[in-house]
Order: C-alpha cells, then sequence, then structure tokens
C-alpha cells in the first residue's frame, strides 16, 4: 500500500505540473554560458503556447519512491539554493531551445539562480561542464545528458556533496536514489510504437520502410527503435524495415541520409525519422528529388512547429509529441525532494500527438 506522504506529493506534482502557463521559448542559438538571468538571445521571440505544460502520467502500480534520508542528502531551502543545469546538445535544435528556455524561465520565475553550461554535443564537455557547476557550488543538478553511459566521475563527485541530480529527456545508466534522484522524461518505447501506429495508418500496413536512427549511445534511440520494430512486427508484419541509418538528430544528416535511401531504395514507401529535425532533413531531400508530398509517408518524433507545419503542408503524416519544458516539473520534483517529501524514481510524462486531423488547430501547441 502506498503511504499518505506518497499520495500527498503526488497530488501536489500533478496540481502543480499540470498548469498551463505558457512559457517563452527562445528560437534563436543560446550562448553556453552561466546565466542566472533567464534572459534570452536577442534575437529570440516568445511563442504562448497553450496547453503546453508537461503533463505527469499516473503513477504506476509499485513505482518506486526516493526521499532525501534515502539518497543521504541534506534538506535545503530550493529558494535560496543554486541550480546548475548542463544542457548536452547545441542549440539550433527546437527541443534544445525550447528545453533551456524552459529552465531558464522557471528559474527567474522561482527566483532561484541558475548556473546554464552547454556542452555543445561533446561529451567530455559536459562531464567537465558538470564538474565545473559542482565546483563552482552547484547545490542541486540538472542535466540533460547527451550519452547514457560514462558519467562516473561526475556521480563520484556528486556523491562526495551529496548533492542531488535530476536529469531530463534521457536516462544515464546508474542506480535511481543513489548516482541520481529521479530521471523525468517521456516513456521512449511508446513513442516508437505510437509513430509506428501512424506509419501502419499512412501506409496501409504494407511496403518498405526506412528508419533515421538518432544518435548513438542513448536510451532514447535504442527505445524509440524497439517500440517502432515491435509494433510492426505485431500489427503490420508485410510492412518491411529496409533500411537503418543514424541521421544522429541533426536535420543535414538526415537529408544526407534520405538522399542515399532514395538512390539505394527508390520504391521507399516510409520513412521514420526518430525526431523531427532528421525528418525535415528527408522533406528538403524528398523536395530536391522531385517528389510530390504525401509520396513517401514520414512520420516524425518531437513536435516541433516546423514539423507540424509539415503535416499541414502534407508533406509529414504523422508528429508523435516529446514536450521538452521541463522547467516547471524538474523544479516541483527538486522542491519536493528538498522539503523531505517522496518523489518517483522514474516520473514519465504524457505526449500528445499531431496529424491531419488537428495538426492545422493545435499548431500554436507546437514548440
Amino acid at each position: 500500500m502506498k503511504s499518505s506522504a506518497y499520495h500527498r506529493t503526488t497530488l501536489k506534482a500533478l496540481v502543480a505540473v499540470s498548469l498551463t502557463a505558457s512559457l517563452a521559448l527562445a528560437t534563436g542559438c543560446a550562448k553556453s554560458e552561466d546565466d542566472d538571468s533567464g534572459s534570452k538571445d536577442k534575437n529570440a521571440t516568445a511563442t504562448e503556447s497553450k496547453d503546453a505544460g508537461q503533463v505527469v502520467e499516473t503513477p504506476a502500480a509499485g513505482g518506486k519512491g526516493c526521499t532525501l534520508d534515502a539518497y543521504g542528502a541534506k534538506s535545503i531551502d530550493l529558494s535560496s539554493a543554486t541550480v546548475g543545469f548542463s544542457q548536452s546538445e547545441k542549440e539550433a535544435n527546437p527541443f534544445r531551445i525550447a528545453e533551456t528556455a524552459s529552465l531558464k524561465d522557471e528559474a527567474k520565475k522561482r527566483g532561484v539562480k541558475l548556473l546554464a553550461v552547454n556542452a555543445q554535443s561533446q561529451f567530455s564537455k559536459q562531464i567537465s561542464d558538470v564538474q565545473d557547476l559542482i565546483a563552482k557550488g552547484a547545490d542541486l543538478l540538472v542535466i540533460a545528458p547527451l550519452n547514457s553511459d560514462g558519467w562516473e566521475p561526475v556521480l563520484r563527485a556528486a556523491s562526495a556533496k551529496k548533492i542531488p541530480i535530476v536529469t531530463i529527456d534521457r536516462k544515464i545508466n546508474a542506480d535511481p536514489c543513489k548516482d541520481y534522484v529521479s530521471f523525468i522524461g517521456s516513456d521512449f518505447v511508446e513513442q516508437g510504437k505510437r509513430a509506428a501506429d501512424k506509419m501502419i495508418e499512412a501506409t496501409g500496413g504494407k511496403g518498405e520502410v526506412a528508419i533515421l536512427l538518432g544518435a548513438a549511445g542513448n536510451n532514447v534511440t535504442t527505445e524509440r527503435t524497439k517500440g517502432f520494430k515491435d509494433r510492426i512486427a505485431e500489427k503490420a508484419p508485410d510492412l518491411k524495415v529496409v533500411f537503418e541509418q543514424t541521421g544522429d538528430f541533426a536535420r543535414e544528416k538526415g537529408q544526407s541520409v534520405t538522399e542515399q535511401l532514395i538512390q539505394s531504395k527508390p520504391g521507399i514507401k516510409g520513412i521514420y525519422a526518430e525526431n523531427d529535425e532528421m525528418g525535415l532533413g528527408a522533406v528538403n531531400a524528398l523536395k530536391s528529388a522531385g517528389k510530390k508530398p504525401g509520396a513517401v509517408k514520414i512520420v516524425t518524433v518531437d513536435g516541433t512547429r516546423n514539423a507540424v507545419k509539415q503535416i499541414v503542408d502534407g508533406w509529414i503524416s504523422g508528429v508523435i509529441e516529446s514536450n521538452p519544458r521541463f522547467g516547471p516539473l524538474a523544479f516541483q520534483t527538486l522542491d519536493t525532494f528538498t522539503k523531505g517529501e517522496e518523489v518517483q524514481q522514474d516520473i514519465v510524462i504524457k505526449d500528445s500527438a499531431y496529424d491531419k486531423t488537428n495538426a492545422e488547430a493545435d499548431l500554436g501547441k507546437a514548440f
């Protein structure tokens, strides 16, 4: 039976993170530097996004929790704490722009000092970035990991100072409530399954399809691939995956890989891109090859405004959302935890989806 503290914590989290307050999203490239002001790049624009906030899935029965005592950390007042945030990738990707903006906006809203750094897609830099945040006195850490493995130096340094860590959008291969407190993110296997459902619907469940894989070395790529393949095998055995190549979650790479694909597999019927940027690269390649909208069915994951617009224009069949607005939920988790209350070790968020039935009406919800 779950404790009353757990029920109180869950209720607080659900109320707090279901708020649909608009978050200002930067659309310009953010600088990689300490920032406690929440300010944006001078070229950034603000997007009002209705129902944009993350909402937690109902906790699964038997879900494991974590407390200050179990983790071995000391109680701390979040309002007077210094929070370090490590972004993994260059902020040319709308997901990363929105994610960083959300963390900065929430810190500013709460009056919390935030030290933000960007690893520029270099894992060795991310490790040194987080070590530097610890050296500068960060009391709490929020990490968007580039890779899932290789975090031992950071975990040792944080453990020595009993610094709580929350990871967002990707997991690290370590022990929850020992090496880190909680992971906050989507169910990536389920995202892959939902993408497969959209592909089956778009193609009629027959033909040859390709996968533009995300970057190697993290759980997102592995799990989005597994979910897609498992669902295809289960529901559409006549839909064959005949091509898989990494596009590194980048638009340019997605375009070049798709250019190779349509040369080697001219009869390809569908492309599953494991993020929107690669899917947009695929659209560019198909346009350059003289293809018509919808000639090759494309399904992607993320929910960027550019990708959703391509549904309206007929180039993309479906987009599975992966909500990047982690700020409110990450800070609510830290607040609950530092007060001595229990938080879940795995905090899974709900994701919506876009297709031709809602893309135009819901474009304002995209980031």
